[in-house]
């Protein structure tokens, strides 16, 4: 399948399980959660994702992706750590935002993949290195800053100023 190992062919389905789970999450919820099956969903799919990541050396050695999955695992590690030990206020911004970091993350592999690869006969560019490319991701990027904003505000908004030392 598209030049997929047994192993890419697993890393990628779990991987769109996981945009798909981040997706609705986000156009359901307006954030990914693991209060809720769908960003525990989330969460375990995207750990998988990177962990699979480690077993593919399509470009020879440790490249862009390995580090994607390095930074992912990272933030996944720094948004648990933070849930338990940042008072309130501050630990109800870090979920939010560092999940919706993530599925950006998500979406850069996942872009240069697809884009590199499909249509199968004359794939829409020619190297992950195209503009086009390069241009795509420069407005996910964009795109993700807003998103961000928005649910930081959204998050000002609901949280009552008497719990803001807590």
């Amino acid at each position: 399948m598209l030049g997929l190992t047994t192993l890419g062919t697993f890393h990628t389905a779990i991987s769109l399980v996981a945009v798909i789970a981040g997706l609705v999450a986000l156009v359901r919820d307006q954030a990914i959660s693991t209060e809720n099956r769908l960003g525990r969903l989330y969460v375990a799919a995207t750990v998988l994702t990177c962990l699979t990541a480690f077993g593919i050396f399509q470009h020879g050695g440790f490249g862009k992706a390995h580090a994607a999955a390095v930074i992912t695992l990272g933030v996944l590690a720094g948004v648990a750590l933070a849930r338990r030990s940042l008072p309130g206020r501050v630990s109800r911004y870090v979920e939010p935002l560092g999940y919706s970091f993530t599925f950006f993350i998500h979406l850069i592999p996942g872009v240069t993949e697809t884009a590199t690869r499909l249509p199968r006969s004359a794939p829409l560019v020619s190297s992950p290195d195209a503009p086009a490319l390069q241009a795509t991701i420069g407005v996910l990027f964009c795109l993700f800053l807003l998103g961000a904003g928005w649910q930081a505000a959204r998050l000002w908004r609901t949280v009552p100023v008497s719990r803001m030392r807590a």
